[in-house]
């Protein structure tokens, strides 16, 4: 293979080196296309373009594959707990018992939230967004640690981590609790992180204790395992453009869960309920609805099939399918919501019309299935999110940072009113 294209632009002609990275994705260079020929690339959503270079998640949307660290999705789901995939993707490598009980210790050492926090989440209204409010939170962390983070430390850095992944899952639990006017409770240190997390948002304030459910454990384990890093998508990309103004974790991370709001995005979960609760109200027919998003006449749109990135099936749906299947045969809930989902989930996966266009229900259709079943209000399925996603935005803002990326500083092609002369008001 050529190790150049060449371009030819109005006779001009320049040699673009060509990179390619280790599962051979081909990526033209084209840094020095503006100074050497006065042109800049066009690509609308940056489909085409690659911000960096990185080495921590691999994906395929071909062929379904999905790689943290060079391990796939599917044997870490089955293998690893969520904090041992937290560490490799921002350290690169699987802990050791030892990495992973300090890392653990570590976390739980900084997990209590100040208390003036509880201040500034009273200042919210009940209506409030769980979203924003979480994000709110997470950029107010930034006043009760206002020291910058030195990244030529490794300490320093390690410290910052550490911080961010005790305080947000405690921020998450608490966006609930508001809502709900409940008290607000801080992690309880002698349980998991994850069962920490589901005892934070449901304990019963009249009552001491909090029964786990292992089944659920496991499933929202694995949940948060799936949606732990996705290559360069909205919010990550957000994460790093953000910090690569040298803008502090915290920070990032709060310009991440903004982005990760929009419907288009990590919102998609919350638009498969809202989607089951229209068809309900109209009746639950599914076969209608089948046949309304067959129709390429009818606006309808079935929320949680497809995928914009994998052309196949999403690799973790197949995993996260079956932890629903427990989840609702465990806890035996009687929804017709889920009832709904269920029959568009068969008719999806039999109706040749759906298998011909590879419209397979994705990890937003089975994710929202589970946090309904869990208990947990549809607002709320984004924060869930957020708290999967947090470990690969501290590894993609951690990577950006030790690279030393220039600011993200993006070109745009001008198609406004070429220059004219100033109108006097009375002349206007």
């Amino acid at each position: 293979m050529s190790k150049v294209a060449t371009v030819e632009i109005e006779g001009k002609k320049i040699d673009l080196p060509l990179v390619v990275g280790t599962e051979n994705e081909i990526a033209l260079d084209i840094t020095k296309l503006r100074g050497e020929t006065g042109a800049i690339t066009l690509d609308p959503g940056y489909k085409n373009t690659g911000s960096c270079e990185s080495a921590i998640t691999f994906l395929d949307g071909e062929k379904g594959i999905l790689r943290y660290r060079g391990y796939s999705i599917e044997e870490l789901a089955e293998k690893a707990d969520f904090l041992e995939v937290a560490y490799l993707l921002i350290f690169g490598e699987l802990p050791t018992e030892t990495q992973l009980q300090k890392f653990n210790t570590d976390i739980l050492d900084q997990s209590i939230v100040n208390e003036d926090m509880k201040t500034v989440l009273k200042g919210f209204p009940e209506s409030a967004h769980p979203m924003g409010v979480l994000s709110s939170l997470t950029s107010a962390l930034t006043a009760f640690n206002p020291k910058s983070v030195n990244v030529d430390s490794e300490e320093d850095m390690y410290k910052a981590i550490v911080k961010i992944l005790a305080k947000f899952p405690v921020l998450a639990a608490w966006t609930l609790r508001k809502k709900n006017n409940q008290n607000l409770y801080n992690k309880d240190t002698n349980i998991g992180y994850v069962e920490s997390l589901l005892k934070m948002m449901f304990q019963e304030d009249n009552k001491k204790n909090y029964k786990l459910n292992k089944t659920v454990v496991n499933a929202l384990d694995k949940l948060l395992i799936l949606h732990a890093d996705h290559e360069q998508n909205c919010s990550t990309s957000t994460v790093r453009i953000v910090g690569s103004s040298h803008a502090g974790l915290f920070a990032s991370i709060s310009a991440g869960v903004s982005a990760l709001w929009g419907p288009l995005h990590g919102g998609a979960n919350q638009a498969v309920i809202e989607m089951l609760e229209e068809i309900k109200a109209d009746g639950g027919d599914t076969s209608k609805f089948i046949a309304k998003a067959k129709d390429k006449d009818d606006p309808f749109r079935l929320m949680g099939f497809g995928h914009r990135v994998y052309k196949n099936f999403d690799p973790r749906a197949k995993i996260i399918k079956k932890a629903a299947d427990e989840v609702l045969g465990q806890l035996g809930v009687e929804d017709p919501i889920l009832e709904i989902a269920k029959g568009l989930e068969k008719a999806a996966l039999e109706d040749q019309y759906f298998i011909d266009r590879k419209l397979y229900p994705n990890v937003d259709f089975y994710s929202g299935i589970i946090y309904r079943a869990m208990g947990i209000p549809t607002e709320m399925f984004t924060v869930m999110f957020a708290v999967g996603r947090l470990p690969g935005w501290i590894a993609q803002w951690r990577e950006m940072r030790l690279r030393k990326e220039p600011i993200g500083r993006p070109r745009q092609v001008y198609i406004g009113e070429t220059h004219r002369k100033f109108k006097d008001i009375a002349n206007r």
